[in-house]
């Protein structure tokens, strides 16, 4: 625990754990040292939590901080505080940086500037290749073996494309237990693409990004996964086509993950009609029967977790015509209470099933062992506590993010993390961060 946070005792009174028991959450010295109030000491903060939902801490595996680089548009301690107002405890930071992170120096910069914030753990994820080029490996055993222990790899941003150095790169990660987070995008397919190709590109006559780009990189690399026996992870998954591939790769005992974005779970291609480009993003919004299908997924267990893809930007980068916008939204904030609106109020998820999506499972696949732990006595006390009644309307400008490209200004959300404990420290209480300057 870094020296910013206050580290003292809370009792969570009344709170419904899952959504489903009701019970005392006593957070002492960074662990859940009991469930029944009676137990806390004197001196404990209590807080009256009647009609909150608490679930282990958030983990997002797939965060864009920015730094080090482009700090115009984020922060490690600005993506922090965003993480931390979200209900996420632990974060991944992808490795599109300047310079990139491709070497243990420059994750154990990211990893230390996380640690000194203190608001969130901040994971960096090492690149797959040297500067994104996809033509050479990166140092990823020296980055397994720095003080940032990194287990996830990922070019994203751009595809690892070529099939060869694909399939070195989950051989390698195979010897320290990490995993190749792949950004699916055949880079030949999608040249020059603004937006899913269908009707509506074909309508305002930007150029089409079709399902195949991504499914068929999906396919090739599942098969590599089997082929070598490693395990390969899929970011964003956006397409029905590329749930049915991964669907079929489980069924043959494959060992692949996948991520959703909650863009891809509420907004599709029709929000491009007005050509604003809060809503271009990698890959493209897709069509309601994209958006129907995985959310199935993610019902079915198909897809493994949600994760953010927050991609900060400052105004000049979207403020523009679409052609010259960059891709990206941010998203630590609203991705919470999308998932309920979409998949909670709607049946299809309970908050048990939360829990795994958004904090369980992917703690298991990025290897985060204190993080997405059981609420019981003698876990780590990484706890997010969730109103679901707490309907509010996003206004990006008040996000705690350095950017505020946000596509959901002025959307109605049915609720919202209101307290974050990272090691029984509170980061985030009563609308503001705990031991860090407001």
């Amino acid at each position: 625990m870094n020296g910013r946070a206050q580290n003292r005792a809370y009792v969570i009174e009344g709170v419904s754990l899952y959504g489903d028991t009701a019970a005392d959450l006593v957070l002492i010295d960074g662990v859940i040292s009991s469930l029944s109030a009676a137990d806390a000491p004197a001196e404990a903060q209590r807080i009256d939590a009647a009609g909150l939902v608490a679930l282990p801490g958030l983990v997002d595996l797939h965060t864009h901080l920015r730094e080090p680089g482009r700090e115009d548009a984020e922060t490690i301690e600005t993506g922090s505080r965003s993480a931390a107002r979200g209900g996420f405890t632990a974060v991944h930071a992808m490795a599109n940086t300047t310079p990139t992170a491709d070497t243990a120096g420059v994750v154990e910069q990211v990893w230390s500037r996380g640690r000194e914030v203190g608001l969130v753990d901040v994971f960096p994820v090492g690149a797959v290749t040297v500067g994104l080029n996809g033509t050479q490996l990166s140092e990823m055993g020296a980055m397994a073996n720095s003080r940032a222990q990194v287990r996830v790899f990922s070019d994203d941003g751009k595809c690892v494309h070529d099939a060869l150095l694909m399939r070195r790169a989950l051989e390698y990660v195979k010897t320290f237990g990490g995993v190749v987070a792949q950004h699916a995008q055949d880079p030949r397919l999608t040249e020059g693409s603004q937006m899913n190709e269908g009707l509506v590109s074909a309508e305002l006559g930007l150029a089409g990004w079709p399902s195949v780009a991504e499914e068929s990189i999906i396919a090739r690399d599942v098969l590599l996964a089997g082929h070598v026996g490693s395990r390969v992870h899929i970011c964003h998954v956006s397409t029905a086509g590329s749930v049915e591939i991964i669907r079929w790769a489980k069924s043959k005992g494959i060992d692949v993950t996948t991520e959703v974005m909650p863009h891809h779970l509420l907004l599709t291609d029709e929000s491009a009609r007005g050509y604003d480009a809060r809503f271009k993003v990698n890959p493209p919004l897709r069509t309601q029967a994209d958006v129907d299908a995985v959310r199935a997924g993610l019902a079915d267990g198909t897809i493994d977790i949600v994760a953010t893809d927050h991609a900060p930007h400052p105004d000049e980068d979207k403020d523009c015509e679409w052609g010259a916008a960059a891709m990206g939204m941010i998203g630590l904030e609203t991705a919470l209470g999308i998932v309920q609106r979409t998949m909670v109020d709607s049946g299809a998820l309970s908050w048990r099933d939360v829990a795994r999506v958004m904090s369980e499972t992917p703690a298991r696949i990025g290897r985060d062992d204190d993080h997405g732990r059981p609420l019981e006595v003698g876990e780590p006390a990484n706890v997010t506590l969730v109103d679901p009644q707490a309907a509010w309307t996003v206004e990006p400008s008040a996000t705690a993010s350095r950017s505020n490209n946000s596509p959901f200004g002025g959307i109605e959300l049915p609720g919202r993390a209101v307290a974050t404990f990272l090691r029984g420290a509170a980061t985030y209480l009563d609308d503001r961060f705990e031991g860090v300057p407001a």
